[in-house]
């Protein structure tokens, strides 16, 4: 199914009315604020804008009520123009990821510092009982970073914000400060960025989908961002993490998500090859099934998936 048949809020460029630039599926998290911050990572404009809803005379105010449903428009104005000034949706697109599991030694290290600090599912609240006896099937140790995208991390100069390294080579993406506990299915869905948190919205739980887990409008367990202690969270990475669900969920039609189920014995090749970016999945599969067995040093010698950027259909 095509999720983006389902958005509820979709928004316009005032100066090309029949023109959509994209949506959202906007459960009761978003509200004026964060929608517009939200329109803020994909408009591309030199000019003042501001967004008004379709019929209403007066702007979208900047406040804490949740979003209305239904049809918006970006308005650009310049003094050198008359009328609205087109504006078009940043071609950035989001960086694709595929499930992480923990897979080496240096990969399990990681998945013990984050179970040992977490303990529970930190966006659904999900207990986990058997914490004492060292038990966490249902429960994995996520990347907030994927770990396929090193070279990214490190262009991205977001090994600045990691403190807890194990030497001065360790980039930290391998860092539980990189991490977050979930359960199993609320894990797939923050690697797809159906679920992401926002650190300018007090660690709200944001939704970009069909909330059949119920966690949208939830705070993230201040657990894994308590402040000074050296195993938090940094913003930095949230942030990236939001901006990225932005990217992937409303901007045009939306990103396809990945399959990732393949039982065994299934024609896994064959299933991937005939999704959209195949050659791209091929290239995070294979890394993540090569890269991750080999410590830091072995690791400096492959190349990480490249990143691209395309231009938005509309």
């Amino acid at each position: 199914m095509n999720l983006a048949e389902r958005r509820n809020v979709h928004f316009y460029d005032a100066a090309r009315p029949e023109q959509v630039l994209g949506g959202l599926i906007a459960n009761p998290s978003v509200t004026n604020r964060v929608f517009l911050f939200m329109i803020g990572i994909l408009v591309v404009t030199p000019h003042p804008w501001y967004v008004r809803r379709r019929g209403a005379e007066s702007r979208l105010e900047r406040n804490d009520e949740q979003l209305e449903h239904g049809d918006y428009d970006i308005c650009a104005e310049s003094e050198e123009h008359e009328g609205p000034v087109m504006i078009s949706i940043s071609d950035e697109r989001s960086v694709r990821r595929i499930l992480s599991r923990t897979i080496s030694s240096r990969d399990k290290t990681f998945a013990q510092q984050v179970r040992k600090r977490d303990k529970n599912c930190v966006i659904s609240g999900l207990e986990n009982p058997r914490v004492d006896y060292d038990l966490w099937v249902g429960f994995e140790a996520s990347h907030v970073f994927p770990l396929a995208r090193e070279s990214l991390f490190i262009s991205e100069n977001f090994p600045e914000c990691i403190t807890d390294k194990a030497s001065s080579r360790d980039t930290g993406i391998n860092s539980c400060q990189n991490g977050i506990l979930l359960s199993s299915t609320i894990h797939g869905l923050f690697d797809s960025f159906e679920i992401s948190v926002n650190p300018d919205d007090n660690d709200t739980v944001v939704c970009f989908g069909i909330d059949f887990c119920n966690v949208d409008g939830r705070k993230l367990d201040p657990v894994c961002r308590v402040r000074n202690d050296g195993k938090a969270v940094p913003d930095e990475l949230l942030r990236w993490h939001f901006r990225q669900a932005v990217l992937a969920n409303m901007r045009g039609a939306g990103e396809p998500v990945w399959e990732q189920d393949y039982p065994p014995g299934s024609d896994i090749v064959g299933g991937i090859m005939s999704e959209p970016n195949a050659g791209e999945r091929m290239e995070l599969e294979l890394f993540t099934r090569l890269g991750g067995d080999l410590d830091q040093p072995q690791r400096e010698g492959i190349s990480t998936p490249s990143e691209e950027h395309r231009p938005i259909s509309v």
